[in-house]
């Protein structure tokens, strides 16, 4: 592309080297690792702006303010992979202490560690739409792809778009046949995914992505077209993403979870007043070379709302309970999520 703007997020040689570090630390995974003590957090993340909260609060260093306000000097470490399952890994090994996915990854550790490990939900990071994109014009609904399509994925089977898409086959063909379309998934990074998307240089050509990777689609290629909507799915707003730990974690570090969720909250309401200085923290944390203006369009869209409370959460959960995904039968929001003065009016 010769407008440079409308490239994916980050270059093809940064991706590899966050991808190789990836590698390098699943490749430890196993090994025992100590318990942090108070006043040290790891937090590993993914690709997008649905992860924005996270990157304010290490552009302004809201973490270590709210430490100090719990008399802490945290130490914070961030950390990016690629797809849930790898982030469930990294927290279920000790890797890291705090993981950030979709939620389709949580409700598949909530249920596999209950009675054990008891990993739960700390706080969402807002509400976002997700879009399933194609680039075949023939393909108008879910109804359309065939076995020659092929849809980028974050994670097969796992992922909150993964598990959107199992919902929506649900819907269409029935319980029965949640799971028709996985064969057609395909594990990719979203920044590889949308590479793909533009260029119309691979097999691939679905992306089941988030902001801004599905707004840098439509713009930079003609034949990108919304196939899905996750709201629609959902039957409304809903939070797809949200950081979660282990009871362990948070029972052994009240200060360091406290100044991390007020951290968090302070960043949600920062990023809903100052949109314009909130797309210059994620692309200065990123080193992105996203068009400014695309940027401050997705965050101030109508469907995105930046918040810690979860909202229109249930539904997937009892989902995947009802097709056999998860064992568990979830009644509550507040039965996979902590309990926090700052979540009250959650779902």
């Amino acid at each position: 592309m010769k407008n440079k703007n409308k490239q994916p997020q980050g270059s093809g040689k940064k991706l590899a080297t966050k991808l190789t570090a990836a590698s390098l630390l699943l490749a430890t995974l196993g090994l025992p690792f100590a318990a942090n003590a108070e006043g040290q957090i790891r937090i590993a993340q993914q690709f997008g702006i649905v992860y924005l909260l996270l990157n304010v609060a290490q552009d302004q260093h809201l973490i270590e303010k709210q430490g100090k306000a719990e008399g802490l000097d945290i130490k914070v470490d961030y950390r990016q992979l690629s797809g849930g399952a790898a982030v469930n890994e990294a927290l279920l090994s000790g890797s890291v202490d705090v993981a950030g996915a979709g939620t389709g990854p949580l409700f598949t550790l909530w249920d596999r560690t209950k009675g054990r490990q008891n990993v739960r939900a700390i706080t969402t990071t807002g509400q976002f739409p997700y879009y399933l994109i194609s680039t075949d014009p023939k393909v108008k609904t879910i109804a359309d792809f065939t076995e020659k399509d092929r849809i980028a994925i974050p994670a097969v089977g796992v992922s909150a778009q993964s598990r959107t898409l199992q919902m929506a086959s649900a819907q269409l063909w029935g319980d029965k046949n949640y799971n028709r379309l996985d064969k057609l998934q395909v594990a990719v990074p979203h920044p590889d995914a949308t590479a793909a998307i533009i260029s119309n240089g691979t097999e691939i050509n679905a992306h089941f992505g988030n902001s801004p990777f599905q707004e840098q689609e439509l713009a930079a290629n003609p034949k990108a077209h919304i196939v899905l909507n996750s709201y629609t799915v959902a039957g409304g707003p809903t939070t797809p993403v949200v950081l979660y730990t282990t009871q362990k974690f948070h029972d052994e570090n009240p200060r360091t979870y406290r100044a991390f969720v007020a951290a968090l909250d302070e960043a949600a309401k920062w990023s809903a007043a100052h949109p314009e200085e909130a797309a210059d923290a994620f692309i200065r944390v990123n080193n992105s070379k996203i068009d400014r203006n695309l940027l401050i369009k997705i965050l101030k869209n109508p469907e995105v709302k930046f918040t810690i409370e979860p909202e229109n959460t249930l539904s997937m959960a009892q989902f995947l309970y009802r097709v056999g995904a998860i064992k568990n039968n979830p009644q509550s929001w507040k039965d996979y999520f902590f309990a926090d003065p700052h979540l009250v009016n959650g779902s």
